[in-house]
């Protein structure tokens, strides 16, 4: 029992906010989960709809476009690559500023976070940039072939 008893979850005496302050750290925790499995899913789900043959059932007149633009499987594999570092990290950092916020409050004190939401958000206003900017060129080549 000594050797699981190393593992064991401590117990805190609930002094005045005590308990609130962790239940909202362990939210905040859960919030940045989430939101690292829904980028993560994202991610996923663009290169499953990457690896379907669109090409079958395009009309026989844009399969030849189709076949030629392989920038399309690039651009598609930077914003997999980009979505699931982004879950990754979402993930990663969650769980670091869990724990340091953890050891933090046990000793009366408190941390604010700016970086990580701001890192989350310049990252995402990236991607959405990146993918903005990659279909408005790629809508403009396309008709100017057409």
């Amino acid at each position: 029992m000594s050797f699981f008893g190393r593992f064991s979850t401590p117990v805190f005496k609930n002094t005045g906010s005590t308990a609130r302050d962790h239940l909202a750290s362990e939210r905040t925790y859960l919030a940045w989960m989430r939101t690292g499995l829904g980028f993560l899913a994202l991610g996923i789900g663009v290169e499953r709809f990457n690896q379907l043959d669109l090409a079958e059932i395009l009309p026989t007149k844009h399969k030849k476009r189709f076949h030629e633009d392989k920038t399309h499987n690039d651009k598609s594999d930077a914003l997999v690559g980009a979505l699931l570092g982004s879950g990754a990290g979402s993930i990663a950092y969650g769980t670091t500023r869990y724990f340091s916020n953890m050891r933090l409050l046990e000793q009366g004190l408190f941390k604010p976070a700016f970086h990580g939401a701001a890192f989350l958000a310049v990252g995402v206003a990236g991607i959405a940039g990146a993918v903005y900017w990659s279909t408005v060129r790629e809508r403009k080549a396309n008709s100017s072939r057409a």
